[in-house]
């Protein structure tokens, strides 16, 4: 029977936007049957695992595999066994907390501090989708022949299918995923089994070693291997189950994400592993180092000696593209929610991304064609991994601190194996920018890129620090409470406002007895002065403004005169006014120097050409007034 107790870490409220607001908590997880329960979990960790497997893992595995063999398949494994720990205290964080890592991250730190984390996430963010679109540029290449500058055109517009597929649900996503992975999985066991690798030496390939030349690679498969965004979007993605908020359940809630992502970053250790293996078993064995995707498609069916393995090559590869598009948009979103409160339309996120993602592709494809892909598909995952440090410490942090996870705050064991992983990622990335700068200053570089790059490379490290030691020194706090959003901002912001003073704008037109109507009844209800008004706007009245008293004016008057008999006459206190001049102008000094808190108006109906015509009068008037305009037709 579960224990209706409250962890800690809810006792205080949190006011905060919920993370994917449109599917959040919308999976019902309370079923008597325990495989029912697990299913209903099981979901996140596998929109997560695609990010494992995306083209840039491809670009790192395959030139790992095929310069240095089965060496590198330790690094695989140390990666793999990094992103079950790293995605694990991200599920636990949102489970717990019920934020995820950039509403976290924007809680704990300064203004300024969030908002340089938002823009070094949002970068990589564009180098992820910058590998995407590669490996779907260059799948529909391999697959079709068709050039990769067309296909670069239609993978600005692709990613709208997928968009209509998130439409559907998070469950149909979910599967929709989850066949694109299958297809990955497939196309690589075809593969193995036609490549027929040395098992024994792929085994002796999970024993550690550095073989020189390595580490641009071994740093490109850790970054390609552990994701930044993927820590954003799976704190997000966890919180679309319905979870209790007592501790037995997040307690379940916990341990079914576990199995989730051991199981789903499980599958994509496979995929990785068989990238690899395939690699040295086909192109290493034959002394051949693979400078680019196309190079292996191309050797596949030579050296393998069947037109299947190119073509599973192949449609992985498109397969693995197109599945990291969607949670890429994902985490877009959250992470542009999550720190600085933007809330884009996914369509428009998404084409922005993909367009930032396309120009380096479109640029690189003109100018240095097949090779030139590789190479940016190196490069995008090599970012991720610089950017990696700034994702894991406050994750690290945040998971550890008692305060704001109470009961579910990490033992010492794993507060010390997930800072070894830090320490790892933060020394891999110190190393390759200390030679690159190293090569740069060796090779002759200029004095402004080199004094660029070594100022970036500072600040970077300065800001790192500070996100390492900040809460070192201050010690475990709980989060500030955040300024109500939503409906609580809506119902604590809600004020009841008496009306003393309501005009009627007329027209001397069929209308105004549907103005009158409305604004008798307001002031019946809140016992308030009625004013009835008319801007006479006759060619006088327009020169002279307020000097003029002819029969048109005349006719107005009286027609108010006998209006105001009859509201009077049903117990309301009534006035007239009858301004002279343009009528916008009129209305609104009316309503501003003779205390009106209401004006009700009546919109003529007509559109364009009429209001070329005859002038319009509400849109002036209703922007320009600071009170309610209740307009009537």
């Amino acid at each position: 029977m579960e224990t209706k107790q409250f962890d800690q870490a809810e006792s205080e409220p949190h006011f905060h936007g919920k993370s994917l607001e449109e599917v959040h908590r919308s999976v019902e997880t309370q079923h008597p049957r325990l495989l029912k329960r697990i299913f209903a979990f099981a979901g996140p960790a596998y929109l997560v695992s695609v990010g494992y497997m995306d083209p840039g893992n491809w670009a790192t595995d395959l030139e790992g595999g095929s310069r240095f063999g089965y060496a590198l398949i330790w690094v695989i494994l140390m990666s793999n066994m990094m992103a079950v720990l790293l995605q694990t205290l991200s599920a636990r964080l949102g489970i717990v907390t019920g934020k995820d890592l950039a509403q976290a991250c924007r809680s704990e730190y300064s203004k300024s501090a969030s908002f340089a984390l938002w823009i070094l996430c949002e970068i990589a963010i564009a180098a992820c989708d910058l590998a995407e679109v590669l490996g779907t540029i260059l799948g529909l290449n391999l697959l079709f022949g068709l050039p990769l500058l067309w296909g670069a055109l239609v993978t600005l517009f692709d990613t709208f299918l997928l968009l209509a597929i998130q439409r559907l649900g998070m469950r149909k996503m979910e599967a929709f995923v989850l066949s694109l992975i299958t297809v990955i999985a497939g196309g690589f066991i075809i593969n193995l089994f036609l490549a027929k690798p040395d098992w024994g030496a792929a085994v002796a390939g999970l024993t550690p070693s550095l073989p020189v030349g390595s580490l641009y690679i071994i740093l490109g498969i850790i970054g390609a291997t552990v994701m930044p965004h993927n820590l954003y979007l799976h704190s997000a993605l966890v919180q679309t189950r319905r979870v209790s908020r007592t501790i037995d359940a997040k307690a379940q809630a916990c341990k079914y994400n576990f199995i989730d992502s051991v199981i789903a970053l499980n599958a994509a250790f496979f995929v990785n592993g068989a990238i690899l293996v395939l690699a040295a078993a086909v192109f290493y064995r034959n002394g051949i180092v693979v400078t680019e995707i196309q190079q292996a498609y191309k050797l596949l069916e030579q050296l393998l000696g069947t037109h299947a393995a190119p073509i599973a090559f192949g449609l992985a590869l498109l397969a693995a593209g197109q599945s990291s598009t969607l949670t890429g948009t994902l985490a877009g979103q959250i992470v542009m929610e999550g720190f600085v409160k933007i809330r884009l339309r996914p369509y428009l996120r998404r084409l922005i991304t993909r367009s930032i993602a396309l120009l380096p592709a479109v640029v690189v494809i003109a100018v240095s064609g097949d090779e030139g892909t590789y190479k940016l598909l190196i490069l995008s995952q090599v970012i991720l991994s610089l950017q990696l440090p700034f994702a894991i410490v406050p994750l690290v942090h945040f998971t550890s601190d008692r305060l704001k996870m109470g009961s579910f705050s990490s033992k010492s064991w794993v507060k010390v194996l997930a800072w070894i992983t830090s320490v790892i990622i933060i020394a891999l990335n110190g190393k390759l920018v200390f030679d690159q700068i190293m090569e740069w200053i060796d090779g002759g570089a200029p004095l402004l890129v080199l004094m660029l790059t070594i100022g970036m490379a500072a600040a970077l490290s300065l800001f790192l620090l500070y996100i390492i030691v900040l809460p070192l020194m201050r010690g475990q706090k709980s989060w500030k409470e955040e300024k109500p959003s939503g409906a609580v901002a809506v119902i604590e912001g809600i004020e009841t406002h008496h009306s003393k003073h309501i005009a009627a704008a007329l027209g001397r037109d069929d209308g105004d007895a549907t103005i009158v109507s409305r604004a008798l009844s307001l002031a019946q209800a809140e016992g308030a002065l009625l004013t009835l008004i008319h801007v006479t706007d006759s060619a006088p009245a327009q020169v002279y403004r307020k000097d003029v008293y002819d029969e048109h004016t005349r006719e107005d008057e009286q027609y108010l005169l006998e209006i105001a008999a009859e509201v009077r006459a049903a117990g309301v206190a009534v006035e007239i006014a009858l301004p002279q001049g343009d009528p916008s102008k009129e209305l609104i000094n009316f309503a501003e120097s003779h205390g009106v808190d209401m004006l009700v108006m009546g919109s003529h109906g007509h559109r364009l050409i009429g209001d070329l015509i005859w002038g319009q009068t509400v849109d002036p008037v209703r922007h320009k007034v600071g009170i309610p305009v209740l307009v009537v037709r």
